[in-house]
């Protein structure tokens, strides 16, 4: 992989990022952790799209090609390790849910990376032991492959708001309803209806990001209404769109 940076070691640390700023495509022999404590992150590999606020961080193995993105502006927190040293099994790219005592661990062992005290090991041996037991809650937008679904999630993204079923977007792509149904299935791993819900969300949480009013983010995002959006965002994330901003 000629054109992917490669960094060994993980690093520890926490970093500013502006809106929009970005981290190119880029590799470790470690794994990470990564979690936005103000702002929102995007992480992107070529399977797709996880989108972490601040009460979500993202598991990104050993060898994962990935890169990021801020929405809003972003307080980055990192967190390597070791290859050998796997606290939550997992081998995929993974949202995970963070609590208020998970939260308050990874701000501090980041912007300390450097504590070798034993004060300090207690501190990560305690982190570890959080990551553990944290629930997995997904925020996935899975990229596709197949060129007619390439071709009708192109116009979804560039427009979230766009109402059109499968069979009208199946029209301007040479696809049956039936074949783009069976391929949301085959090869994003979910239906149409959730894929949208998804792409929504994620648009969602940009437009959040950058301080953009609640009723604004319902219409541009496609929901019939606020209320709609908001249940929709409670059952996402735990809270509304409205406490959204005091979390960050």
């Amino acid at each position: 992989m000629p054109n992917i940076r490669h960094t060994p070691v993980a690093p520890t640390r926490a970093q500013q990022m502006a809106p929009g700023d970005t981290i190119d495509a880029h590799r470790h022999d470690d794994h990470q952790i990564v979690y936005a404590g103000r702002g929102v992150l995007a992480v992107t590999t070529g399977a797709g799209t996880w989108v972490a606020p601040a009460t979500r961080a993202i598991w990104v193995p050993a060898g994962t090609v990935h890169a990021h993105r801020a929405h809003g502006s972003l307080e980055l927190h990192l967190m390597g390790i070791a290859a050998e040293e796997n606290p939550l099994g997992l081998d995929a790219p993974t949202v995970l849910m963070v609590g208020p005592l998970l939260r308050e661990l990874l701000l501090a062992h980041t912007r300390a990376p450097d504590d070798d005290t034993p004060e300090g090991a207690r501190l990560r041996a305690v982190l570890l032991d959080q990551l553990r037991v944290s629930p997995q809650r997904p925020v996935t937008l899975p990229a596709p492959s197949d060129p007619r679904l390439v071709a009708v999630c192109a116009l979804l993204e560039a427009d979230p708001a766009d109402r059109r079923g499968l069979a009208e977007l199946g029209l301007l792509v040479g696809a049956s309803e039936r074949t783009l149904t069976r391929l949301f299935r085959a090869d994003l791993g979910m239906t149409f209806p959730q894929w949208r819900t998804q792409l929504r969300l994620y648009r969602a949480l940009q437009l959040l990001a950058e301080d953009t009013p609640v009723t604004a983010v319902a219409h541009r995002c496609g929901w019939s209404s606020t209320s709609a959006f908001i249940d929709v965002f409670r059952r996402a994330f735990g809270h509304t769109p409205g406490a959204h901003g005091r979390l960050r």
